[in-house]
């Protein structure tokens, strides 16, 4: 059942605690009041089933959960770590809506749900949040920056033969889940880690040596392992399909998602063999896999000195402000997402369908090198060629204009490296592509709010 009101906060202890315990801090005073606005939480209210909404037990309130999270974004904590923090203090309770005689939710609780309502919620809201600010603080968008970023997937850096000893351990460990299924002593899959890892610290020695004969037999090393795990692949398939031909009667759909999740992690096993031996081979390989756990990884290349290749997701982010002057602070539109390596321009014209959305009129916009002039003129066709400026591309107007634009669109930068040291934008800690977007979401709702409550002040 749907909880879209809290309880009372004040309770009788209250009146022995000192006012400066009492009253909030001067930032979360703010936020308090701007998400005491009950629209915000539509959005939530919309995207829950109707049939849910009156029978089944009652979530935790939905207001709580928002400012959970928005705590959680702000400080960088974990789940745990939320929980635990917000009990131990009297201002994030009371800011929580959570009196200080109530008990917190349990941190796998508020994981659930915020997968529960996954990241279209998110995104209405920052959407909600855009509007509340046209409506109530007179702003008004007239220029937009933006720019790409790589959102770090929670992986390992990805070797080929540490590929081959996850997936060989995570299928041996997959299969034996099945083994009551099967006659006592009968071989499931056969768990080569060790293997594999006699592979791995035969690779380091070779490495060490630095001798110029060291890649071919880091190659042939790299190909051992590639075989060890393609028989693993093998025979998991093999134990999933068995496993398919048993399911009847009762548990048969238990059986039947045991052998779908056996053999998705097999077909992931598979592709890591593949790669290994294009890679000996010499072939090139397209839309590289850089993780079994977090399949919609991929290795994106952006040329940093410190980090050429990171490992993730690109999202692209549009800022929308006022004006173009230094220090402009404005609102970020929901981040646009596309899995795998996606290009400036592939991402740009969904950018394009949020600025319409939000009716958004820009009177200027900004971005990197990195953007073509054709795709970008097509995606915002309603500004005209005077109004766009691409650095080094494409850069109209005078001198004093081109130099404003530029340095207006410097601040993006500026702004990106906030989202990511502030906000928790740098790595995403939830799996797959809808984590992704969930935790890009929450990240951006965040900063959002902050930005209204110092305007709203």
């Amino acid at each position: 059942m749907l909880t879209l009101s809290a309880g009372r906060v004040e309770s009788l202890w209250d009146e022995v605690l000192p006012v400066e315990v009492r009253e909030l801090p001067e930032d979360l005073a703010r936020l308090d009041r701007v998400l005491a606005d009950p629209v915000l939480l539509a959005p939530i209210a919309e995207a829950w089933e109707p049939t849910a909404r009156e029978c089944g037990r009652p979530t935790i309130a939905m207001p709580s959960l928002v400012r959970l999270m928005v705590v959680k974004q702000r400080t960088g904590w974990g789940y745990e770590t939320l929980v635990r923090e917000v009990s131990d203090s009297l201002h994030l309770r009371r800011f929580c809506l959570i009196g200080i005689d109530q008990r917190l939710p349990d941190e796998s609780t508020v994981r659930k749900l915020v997968r529960r309502l996954g990241p279209e919620v998110v995104e209405e809201i920052t959407r909600v949040v855009i509007a509340k600010a046209t409506r109530e603080t007179r702003f008004r968008a007239r220029a937009a920056r933006v720019d790409s970023t790589v959102v770090e997937a929670d992986v390992r850096f990805p070797t080929d033969v540490m590929l081959a000893l996850q997936g060989t351990k995570a299928l041996a460990r997959e299969a034996r889940k099945l083994a009551p299924l099967f006659a006592v002593g009968q071989r499931l899959v056969r768990d080569r880690s060790r293997s594999v890892g006699r592979v791995m610290r035969a690779i380091s020695r070779t490495l060490g040596r630095r001798t110029g004969e060291a890649k071919e037999q880091v190659l042939e090393l790299n190909q051992q392992a590639g075989k060890l795990i393609a028989r693993s692949a093998r025979e998991a398939a093999s134990v999933a399909a068995a496993v398919r031909a048993r399911a009847r009667g009762r548990g048969a759909q238990a059986k039947l998602r045991a052998a779908g999740k056996l053999e998705e992690l097999a077909g992931r096993c598979r592709v890591v063999a593949e790669q290994i031996d294009r890679r000996v081979r010499g072939l090139k390989i397209s839309d590289r896999l850089v993780s079994l756990s977090d399949p919609d990884a991929r290795p994106i290349r952006k040329g940093k000195p410190g980090k050429p290749t990171e490992f993730g997701y690109v999202a692209q982010l549009c800022e929308v402000s006022e004006n173009t002057c230094s220090g402009a602070r404005g609102f970020i539109l929901p981040a646009a997402h596309a899995v795998g390596n996606p290009s400036e321009n592939t991402l740009l014209p969904l950018t394009a369908a949020e600025l319409q959305r939000a009716g958004i009129t820009l009177r200027e916009l900004v971005t990197d090198g990195g953007f073509q002039w054709r795709p970008t003129r097509e995606a915002l066709a309603e500004l005209g060629d005077d109004q766009i400026q691409i650095a080094g591309n494409h850069e109209p107007g005078s001198r004093r204009t081109r130099r404003r634009r530029a340095r207006f669109r410097t601040g993006i930068e500026g702004r990106i490296s906030h989202l990511k040291r502030r906000y928790g934008l740098r790595r995403s800690r939830l799996k797959g592509d809808r984590g992704m977007r969930i935790w890009t979401g929450w990240a951006i709702l965040a900063y959002d709010l902050d930005t209204l409550a110092i305007r709203a002040r």
